[in-house]
C-alpha cells in the first residue's frame, strides 16, 4: 500500500483528481493527521482545506491513476 504526498491549490484540480480515483475499483483513503475519508469524495476532501499537504494511500494499482497521482504530488 504506497502512500503519496498530493496537494491541491482549487477546486478543479481536487475535481480532476476525484475523477480519475472515482473509475478506480480499488479502495482510496485521503488523511490529514487523524482525518481519514474516501478518495472519490470530492466534498471530503475540499473540507480538509486546499494547500495543504495530504497522504494518498491507494489499495491497488492503476497506472491512469498513477498518473494523475504524480501530478499533484510534492516532495
Amino acid at each position: 500500500m504506497p502512500e503519496t504526498k498530493v496537494m491541491f491549490h482549487d477546486a478543479e484540480e481536487v475535481e480532476e483528481f476525484v475523477n480519475a480515483a472515482s473509475r478506480c475499483d480499488f479502495d482510496i483513503d485521503i488523511f490529514y493527521n487523524r482525518i481519514v475519508i474516501d478518495a472519490k469524495s470530492i466534498l471530503g476532501i475540499l473540507s480538509m482545506g486546499l494547500c495543504r499537504a495530504l497522504t494518498v494511500q491507494c489499495y491497488g494499482d492503476s497506472p491512469e491513476f498513477n498518473q494523475t497521482l504524480q501530478k499533484f504530488a510534492v516532495a
